[in-house]
Formats: C-alpha cells, structure tokens, sequence
C-alpha cells in the first residue's frame, strides 16, 4: 500500500485524538466539551498556533505562551497514539467494501471510547459507565457487520464469548465487592470478548494480565521503592492494549 494512503488517517487521527483529550479532561468536570481551549492554568483562550495537534506542543516547547506553565505530555502522547491507532486499524480492515467500510468506521468510533477510557481510568481509577456500554453496543454490532451483504447473523460462539469471558470477572467482584477488581473491568471484557471471540479474548487477556503486572511492579518500584500490594492500579488500559494487540498484531499467547 502506498505510504501516501495511510496519512489520511494518521492525520484524521491525530485531529480526533486532540478532541479526546478535551472530552476525557472535561468529562464529569460541568464544562462540557463545547466553548474555546483554554490553558488549564492561567484561563488564557488558545488561538490557532496553539491548537495544532501535535506540532503546537512542540512550537511552545511544552509550555503556555502566556504563563509559562508546562502542557501536559498526555496532549501529543495521545494524539499520536490516535494517529498511529487509526492508521493501524486502516491497515487490519482496509475499506475496499461498504461492508468492509463499515466496520472501518465501527472499529474507529470504538477506539476515540476505548482511549477516553484508557485516559479516564489511568487519571480517576474508574471507567465510565456512558463509554464502556457505548463500546459494548458497538463491539455487539460488530458482529453483524460483514460478509458479503451488508450484514450478517453471527454464530452462537461469537453470541456467548462477551458474557462467557466478564462472567468470571463479575463474579470476583460480587465475592470481593468491589475491593480485588472494579465492575467497570468486567463491563470492558465483555465488549472484548464480542470483539475477539473466545479464543482470542483469552489471549487478551493473558496479556492484560503479563504486561499490568510487569509494568505495575516497575511502577510500584519506582514510584515507592517497594511493592505495595493493596494500591490501587488500573486495570483497564491493560485489557485494551492486550484487545489490541491480538486484534492488530494477532499475537497469541496460548490456544484454547
């Protein structure tokens, strides 16, 4: 494929993962995600410069033009990250087909919710209820998206695997109430496994758990110099990186 296709969406993603930052700094804050940028700082309304995705973190060296205070690094880290996302997710369902299109579009809307997730539950240790169901609906519809036509009726496995593989989850939940593992996480498995199957769920899975607990004691013993057992970690951003890294890169751990 010709390098010049894939910077559409590159550039289509850095532009909504700029809005991804608003939406998941603003969310639950009262300011809603309409009105002008401002710096989170001094209040100063942002011009065009300064609301370059990407390029103005750069030109302003990482700091307001007004007060000088540092910009968060979230802002081209998840820009970029959005770019990347896109172009991968064009690259593993290119749209050739309307069908085909669609679920494009479908695996693009999923990944603006997946990373206001990512962001809400790494800053707050929660993931909101109106994103992971908006992905849950969306990984459902997925599975009638396809084929040749422009839809079709999905098998009884792809039916059962989101609820065979958050079951598991609720229940630790219910017996924990809520102290070993979150409901959000077991909401967010269960569009996982309408996104992967059984099979590949189970691999996302097993990475979420490799990679949380390597990066979590890397952390722990940076951020403490020991491990703490009872501190909270999020273990959302974890299911998604282990969705996508089967579902983008078809890593496979284990076969079931």
């Amino acid at each position: 494929m010709d390098i010049f296709a894939l910077i559409l969406p590159f550039l289509f993603g850095i532009i909504i993962g700029s809005f991804l930052n608003v939406v998941s700094l603003r969310f639950r804050t009262g300011m809603g995600i309409g009105g002008r940028s401002k710096c989170m700082s001094c209040g100063k309304e942002l011009i065009w410069l300064e609301l370059i995705p990407l390029l103005s973190f750069f030109i302003q060296k990482g700091k307001c033009r007004k007060c000088k205070a540092k910009i968060s690094w979230q802002y081209p880290l998840v820009e970029f990250m959005a770019g990347a996302v896109f172009v991968l997710i064009f690259l593993r369902f290119t749209p050739i087909s309307y069908p085909t299109a669609l679920g494009t579009v479908i695996q693009m809307i999923i990944a603006c919710l997946l990373f206001v997730i990512v962001i809400y539950d790494i800053k707050h240790k929660i993931i909101p209820d109106q994103f992971v169901y908006s992905f849950d609906i969306l990984a459902f519809a997925g599975l009638f998206v396809g084929g040749s036509s422009w839809w079709h009726v999905p098998n009884y496995e792809s039916l059962i695997a989101g609820p065979l593989l958050a079951a598991p989850f609720a229940f630790i939940w219910v017996v924990s109430k809520g102290k070993w593992m979150g409901l959000g996480d077991s909401k967010l498995i269960l569009g996982i496994g309408w996104m992967l199957g059984i099979n590949s769920g189970i691999n996302a899975l097993v990475l979420a758990f490799w990679i949380g607990a390597a990066a979590s004691i890397v952390w722990l013993l940076i951020a403490y110099r020991e491990i703490r057992p009872r501190t909270e970690i999020p273990f959302g951003p974890y299911l998604i990186m282990g969705m996508y890294l089967v579902l983008l890169f078809g890593v496979q751990v284990i076969s079931w």
